[in-house]
């Protein structure tokens, strides 16, 4: 088998996995689509946070749910933000990136 071509912008002699799929060398992520579910899901898991932790900061100890699950739920949507908020940094920036012809 011959050697893999290396893809555009991409360092002369970095080594990467071989490829096993069949998606195009160059396949891209729909960064329009990432995009609008950032919009959406952000939003939503910043106030489920801020929902969850003050019915934590409520909750009676012999409750059902009990303070620590839904502290659990606080933390858990409080991740999911984060995350969410870091893809949008980055689907900016690709998008940017995209837009002024740089590679990525």
């Amino acid at each position: 088998m011959p050697p893999e071509e290396p893809l555009p912008g991409e360092r002369p002699g970095a080594r990467h996995a071989r490829r096993t799929g069949t998606e195009p060398r160059t396949a891209r992520s729909p960064l329009r689509l990432r995009m609008l579910l950032n919009a959406v899901f952000l939003p939503v898991f910043v106030v489920a946070t801020v929902l969850f932790a003050l019915w934590a900061a409520n909750a009676s100890p012999s409750g059902v749910p009990g303070p620590a699950a839904l502290t659990g739920l606080a933390v858990a949507c409080g991740v999911l933000a984060l995350v969410a908020a870091v893809d949008a940094v980055v689907v900016r920036r690709r998008m940017r990136q995209e837009r002024d012809g740089q590679p990525t």
